[in-house]
């Protein structure tokens, strides 16, 4: 036992090349926070981009969408690139590129300026993420204290997905638009000496070239498959050619990526990590999770503002008690980990999901404000717990040489789950809302389709009927919509205890004995140990 923490010490001290480890800690978690804030702090500002620049409506979906697309398709291509050239170099170089982003995202005088450079906003955040997973899993080559690392990591991912929308709110009310990029320029202008100073280089196996056609081709891939999630999730028509030809070329990509993986003798991606079952099962995890519960913060937001007429702000706050209690399940998620262990914790995050699911099945036309809390702190609580586990698990069996890849394969689980969640769990809601408004008394079949759209088409068309027919419309569609909630709540809750099956392959406890290095010191069984990613958006 002696000879273990003397090693782990040993290393802990490389690792941190003569640098604190939690100061680089917090270096990093600066980094995750622009990365997340960035993600949502546009969402508030989209009326005063439309106004002032008066984008086309496909130009204004670009708007909103091209940074995540960006973002989750060259996750690989640049955490593989940080493992092969140094994850420092590439972070630095990804923040210089987000600063440059912000500019001119915030002094864009056209709706294409803006689009260009929320592409390129993108980029430094796939250059961003990976980097500093990877560096977080060197500088923590103790597991103990890289599970707690983790827990602070994803605390601050859960306040900067709520922080995001509120400054965005605060910046609108007090100067223009553009005050919503410009804030990350401070910040990246202390982030870069300070990183430069502070964060340790590290670097994979450099054994053969770097695969830049695999790079491409994951890259390519990728973007094709989100964008179809994306557009199906949009409730675009599944056969349509923008729809279905990005999916079936991304997916073709992929597959040749996978193949090709396979032959080389040095892989940009080494799939034998898929081989072990904490491992693949971590991933799984990763992907349901988000799979069932993404779909459901759109349509809480619906809920709390269409059905029970709540204003943003009010929507905003009645949502907070999710996102304090995913940040306390971080803080307090290392500790869970050490005494329950991966199998019992990830098993009883799903399953605590699931409760808090079917617990908001009680929602009805009426406000019930101690139910909304209990399930949403259930939920946020129960989701972090689940996230948590799986992240850890996921990349405490990867190798270190591949801690970028192992990082980025994580960060595009979230992002893949998330699309494909609003996709499936948006086409169980309007399979559910439609049907009921086919047949409203005094209203035209085709103001009936309409309304079958969604909610708020349903309250514009109400508008415009008005009387009897419109009111009755109006009171069928918020029944439906209620309906089709409880609906997608049930399925969702269905895909959460898949997860707690599909968690019992996890290892069922903690193991501590081995260390960042690469090289196993005396311990029960188990290989090197990498990185890991952020939790919640």
């Amino acid at each position: 036992m002696s000879g273990t923490t003397t090693a782990a010490a040993r290393r802990r001290r490389e690792a941190g090349a003569g640098a604190n480890r939690w100061v680089v800690l917090v270096v990093l978690c600066v980094s995750l926070l622009l990365v997340a804030v960035d993600a949502t702090v546009l969402h508030v500002a989209v009326p005063a981009v439309t106004e002032d620049l008066t984008p086309g409506a496909i130009e204004l979906l670009w708007i909103v969408d091209i940074y995540p697309l960006v973002c989750a398709s060259l996750l690989i291509l640049f955490g593989t690139l940080g493992d092969r050239v140094g994850r420092r170099r590439i972070l630095l170089l990804g923040y210089a590129l987000f600063g440059v982003a912000s500019a001119i995202a915030a002094l864009a005088d056209t709706a294409q300026v803006l689009i260009a450079a929320r592409a390129l906003l993108g980029v430094g955040g796939a250059m961003i993420m990976p980097a500093t997973l990877s560096i977080l899993r060197q500088v923590f080559p103790d597991r103990r204290e890289r599970a707690l690392a983790i827990g602070i990591w994803s605390a601050v991912a859960a306040v900067g997905a709520a922080v995001g929308p509120l400054l965005g709110g605060f910046l609108l009310e007090h100067f223009w638009w553009g005050s919503v990029f410009l804030i990350n320029i401070p910040l990246m202008l202390v982030s870069l000496p300070v990183g430069r100073l502070l964060l340790p280089e590290s670097k994979g196996e450099r054994d053969g070239p770097w695969d830049v056609v695999g790079a491409l081709m994951a890259a390519a891939g990728l973007f094709g498959v989100v964008l179809g999630v994306k557009r199906l999730g949009g409730g675009e028509d599944p056969l349509s050619l923008l729809t279905l030809v990005p999916l079936l070329l991304g997916a073709g990509l992929l597959t040749g990526f996978v193949r090709r993986q396979r032959r080389r003798r040095h892989p940009l991606v080494d799939l034998r990590m898929f081989a072990r079952p904490a491992f693949s099962t971590s991933v799984g995890c990763i992907v349901l999770a988000m799979l069932a519960l993404v779909g459901l913060e759109l349509i809480a937001a619906q809920y709390l503002q269409l059905v029970l007429k709540l204003s943003p702000l009010e929507t905003g706050l009645r949502l907070l008690p999710l996102t304090i209690a995913a940040m306390a399940a971080g803080l307090v998620g290392a500790r869970m980990l050490q005494r329950f262990g991966p199998r019992t914790m990830v098993c009883s995050g799903f399953c605590l999901t699931a409760a808090a699911v079917v617990t908001l099945t009680a929602m009805g036309s009426h406000d019930n404000p101690p139910l909304l809390l209990t399930g949403f702190v259930l939920l946020g609580f129960g989701l972090e717990v689940t996230l948590f586990g799986a992240y850890e698990s996921m990349l405490s069996e990867a190798p270190q040489a591949q801690a970028g890849g192992a990082a980025a394969i994580g960060e595009t689980s979230y992002q893949l789950g998330a699309g494909i969640g609003i996709a499936l769990l948006g086409s169980v809601m309007n399979a559910a809302y439609a049907p009921s408004l086919a047949a409203v008394p005094g209203v035209p079949a085709r103001d009936s389709a309409a309304a079958g759209h969604s909610l708020g088409e349903a309250y514009e068309v109400a508008a415009r009927l008005g009387g009897p027919s419109g009111e009755a419309l109006r009171h069928a569609a918020r029944n439906a919509f209620v309906h089709g909630l409880h609906v997608t709540l049930l399925v969702s809750a269905g895909l959460l205890l898949l997860g707690a099956v599909m968690a019992l392959r996890l290892p069922r406890v903690m193991d501590c004995g081995t260390v960042a290095a690469g090289v196993e010191v005396p311990a029960p069984r188990e290989a090197p140990a990498p990185a890991r990613a952020e939790s919640l958006r």
